[in-house]
């Protein structure tokens, strides 16, 4: 994965992804946490209006302040959550995003080299570009369901709720990651921290498979043009990052609103029932367009996400390998000069 030159790469080890791949996911979530919060406040925008009855005062108020709400832009939502809540409000979620990061990196980055090392040429160790699209659905679908869906959630949860951060009387129900998954355990099962579980895994499944392939393959494009490049520059696998970053997004955004209004709501509805049941209420309530809210934002969050992650994750692995490899050639020449002073 790190490896820039045609040679095959040396076999990676856990220790390594799960470091690399921890500093990345990070990096990462520290700097782009603000608009994943913004695409959730998009995301849920009109919901709560559609629950009211029109006839209803309440009702027409709820949507005419919902119509409203519609012709604002992620940089005016983003705005009002920091002047009504809190700066620290854009951050709400992020416990539970951090606490996931380090084994989604590390499951989502090893997961990929063990499936992509299965589908290389067994003479060769070629992987083309249809196993390395293969290999991301694999790699996306392992970490949807061992990390991903109980994190996105508990994200959610926290994300959705309108309470000032400023405030101490004004107390949420949830009050952090950890609180959160145990209010929602105590009052709907551990199977609720696996709401929209199939949508989650289609999701990080469609978004690693378009992921790697991008990048995989500009990498290699760019390496051709630059043999005298052992490892690409930095700002190189910032550009690639951020490419590949940007396919996912755009073309399964359906997929991630419908997942987060399942996720954000108890409900006793299950699997077919409540997708379908969700899918029809944002079609007849909001309209087509609303698969598509906070796509903007979210574009903005995972391509210069995806960029900051593979940035840092070249690098980090990068400087573990040159650091490891040292200690072996210093332990090497310790042991040697004993060996001759013997």
């Amino acid at each position: 994965m790190s490896k820039d030159g045609a040679a095959a790469p040396k076999k990676k080890n856990l220790a390594i992804h799960l470091l690399a791949g921890g500093v990345a996911g990070c990096c990462e979530a520290l700097s782009c946490h603000p608009l994943d919060t913004i695409k959730v406040r998009l995301q849920l925008r009109g919901e709560a209006a559609a629950k009211r009855p029109v006839a209803t005062v309440a009702g027409q108020a709820m949507k005419a302040a919902a119509a409203q709400a519609g012709k604002q832009n992620f940089i005016t939502v983003g705005v009002n959550i920091a002047k009504k809540e809190g700066f620290l409000a854009l951050y709400k979620g992020l416990g539970a995003v951090v606490t996931g990061i380090v084994p989604k990196m590390a499951i989502r980055f090893s997961s990929f080299e063990y499936f992509k090392g299965l589908l290389a040429n067994k003479e060769t160790g070629v992987v083309s570009a249809g196993g390395n699209f293969i290999a991301g659905l694999a790699a996306g679908t392992t970490e949807a369901v061992l990390v991903v869906t109980p994190m996105d959630v508990i994200k959610i949860r926290l994300q959705a709720q309108r309470h000032s951060m400023t405030d101490p009387l004004d107390i949420p129900k949830y009050r952090n990651a950890a609180h959160c998954a145990y209010v929602m355990v105590k009052e709907e099962g551990v199977s609720s921290l696996y709401k929209g579980v199939g949508l989650t895994a289609l999701r990080q499944a469609t978004n690693q498979a378009a992921n790697f392939t991008v990048y995989q393959w500009l990498r290699k494009k760019l390496h051709d043009s630059q043999p005298q490049h052992e490892t690409l520059p930095a700002y190189q696998h910032l550009i690639m990052g951020f490419i590949s970053g940007a396919c996912g997004p755009l073309f399964n955004a359906p997929i991630d609103t419908i997942k987060t209004r399942i996720q954000k709501t108890p409900s006793q509805e299950k699997g077919w029932a409540r997708f379908m049941n969700v899918t029809k209420n944002i079609a007849k309530n909001e309209g087509y367009r609303a698969f598509y809210r906070g796509l903007t934002p979210r574009v903005l969050r995972v391509a210069p996400g995806q960029a900051i992650t593979f940035m840092v994750y070249e690098r980090v692995y990068k400087w573990m390998v040159n650091v490891g490899d040292k200690l072996k050639v210093e332990d090497y020449n310790n042991n040697t000069s004993s060996n001759a002073e013997i």
